[in-house]
């Protein structure tokens, strides 16, 4: 079983004293390439770095998650032109809108989630899109650029049955995370990952987040990492009444096309 994590947040300092174990783990698990998410200027250079340190095996993205949206000066649009010079960076983002949490202004939010999606338009990378209690605004901004973009996933996926299907009626991709398995928020994804087309559907980790709480036994430190990807794949396959290895082939294949990947 191939399995491709297409959201790991592996520069996260909690990975520090251990990140190649991790990766091995991973491997063991079956994970065989992974999008390491760059979502802030600290960050997304790290993330190049992480991906060149491993070639083949892992990815990065580039770009401004919206908790981080005021520092999208002219001087960071700069520098993430820079990163996606290299072929490693592989999608533009992590990049949206959360009005969940509102860490920053929300025009600042929307200011730096359109200068991301210009940036789209111009490299022809596929965007890695974050929304969370902001989906009239978001769907209003990719409007904005409808024609002039690439493909588009909506990581880690936890709304509702409307917004998931204005997102596939747009023809985007959907990634699915451990929040299926949280029996408190999650269980309103068990029915509506059914109605995901196998085409449109990818599985990630968000690690070190949102350790499936169905994870037998727990670990101690209740950080997430790659190797529970295979966890997830299972819990989804059950969902969406497949094969387990059916699920791990189509989820992977569409990664694999997504992100251009060899």
């Amino acid at each position: 079983m191939q399995l491709i994590d297409i959201g790991a947040n592996l520069t996260h300092d909690s990975f520090d004293p251990d990140r190649d174990a991790v990766l091995q783990r991973a491997r063991d698990a079956g994970v065989v390439q992974m999008m390491i998410t760059g979502a802030s200027r600290e960050h997304s250079p790290k993330a190049l770095a992480l991906a060149q340190a491993h070639p083949g095996f892992l990815f990065a993205t580039a770009g401004v998650h919206p908790h981080h949206a005021l520092e999208y000066t002219d001087e960071c649009d700069a520098e993430m032109r820079a990163l996606h010079a290299h072929p490693e960076v592989v999608a533009v983002g992590e990049c949206g809108l959360d009005y969940f949490r509102d860490f920053s202004p929300r025009p600042a939010q929307r200011k730096a989630f359109e200068r991301q999606l210009q940036l789209a338009s111009e490299n022809g990378k596929p965007l890695f899109l974050h929304q969370r209690e902001a989906h009239a605004d978001f769907m209003a901004t990719m409007k904005n650029f409808e024609g002039r973009i690439g493909p588009a996933v909506v990581h880690c996926f936890t709304g509702t049955r409307e917004e998931m299907f204005d997102y596939l009626d747009r023809d985007w991709y959907i990634g699915i995370t451990g929040w299926l398995c949280d029996e408190r928020r999650g269980l309103h994804l068990r029915e509506l990952v059914k109605s995901i087309p196998a085409d449109r559907l990818m599985i990630e980790t968000d690690a070190p987040y949102l350790l499936p709480r169905t994870v037998k036994p727990k670990p101690s430190h209740h950080r997430n990492e790659p190797k529970y990807l295979a966890h997830i794949v299972e819990e989804l396959a059950h969902d969406r009444g497949e094969d387990v290895a059916t699920t791990a082939a189509i989820t992977t294949a569409t990664a694999r096309e997504f992100f251009r990947l060899p």
